[in-house]
């Protein structure tokens, strides 16, 4: 359970409670409810975390909406977008085993998350880290119509490692990974996937190349 959950269930329970006194008990199951809601909303399930070389595993729960290639100050790189509705677990994940290159926070719009340009131009925290094999990978949290903050608890020279619970966004929401076009992708369109133990994509087990490098502090 997020910490959060605990305070916004705390306040229904008050909320209840005043309702409950000042009018008529019945109408305190509205607050009672929320309260619940809550709980159940910001729950963080123990997951398992594949071992496998390579891999870049899901940053959040929810469905696959887009696989596309973007490119990068040049360098062709893939997306795989996910969206997270009210129902998905909202706890993030790192993707990969790294350290934290840069952290940008962008101001934006609330528009909806599974628009094609809320990539750009909604709220995002853009983490980047380099793995320890070199590989760059980039991944944003982005809000959405109802998302209204975005939790990160690191900060750069931080090490992550994969499957780390990194924080959360509040409500619906959207999650993007951008990395090498080179690695192999796991999923498709449609898929539903689980935040620190789906598999996306698994990256040649190589050295880092120069274009990769080329990328580190770049991409947005």
């Amino acid at each position: 359970m997020v910490r959060d959950g605990y305070y916004y269930a705390l306040a229904c329970i008050v909320a209840a409670v005043l309702l409950g006194w000042l009018t008529a008990w019945p109408l305190a199951a509205v607050p009672l409810l929320a309260g619940a809601f809550f709980l159940w909303f910001f729950r963080d399930p123990e997951r398992a975390i594949p071992a496998v070389p390579g891999a870049i595993v899901s940053c959040a729960d929810g469905r696959v909406t887009d696989i596309s290639t973007i490119h990068v100050s040049g360098v062709q790189q893939t997306r795989i977008s996910i969206f997270l509705n009210v129902f998905n677990v909202h706890v993030n994940r790192s993707p990969i085993s790294g350290v934290i290159t840069n952290l940008e926070y962008r101001k934006g719009e609330f528009k909806n998350a599974m628009g094609a340009d809320s990539a750009e131009k909604n709220e995002q925290n853009i983490c980047t880290v380099c793995g320890d094999d070199g590989a760059v990978i980039v991944f944003k949290q982005i809000a959405g119509l109802l998302a209204r903050r975005i939790v990160f608890n690191y900060k750069v020279g931080d090490r992550l490692e994969r499957g780390q619970r990194v924080g959360l966004i509040k409500f619906g929401s959207r999650c993007d990974v951008v990395f090498p076009a080179n690695a192999t992708v796991a999923v498709k369109p449609g898929d539903n996937v689980a935040g620190g133990s789906t598999i996306l994509a698994t990256l040649p087990v190589v050295a880092a190349s120069p274009s990769q490098s080329a990328v580190r502090e770049t991409i947005r």
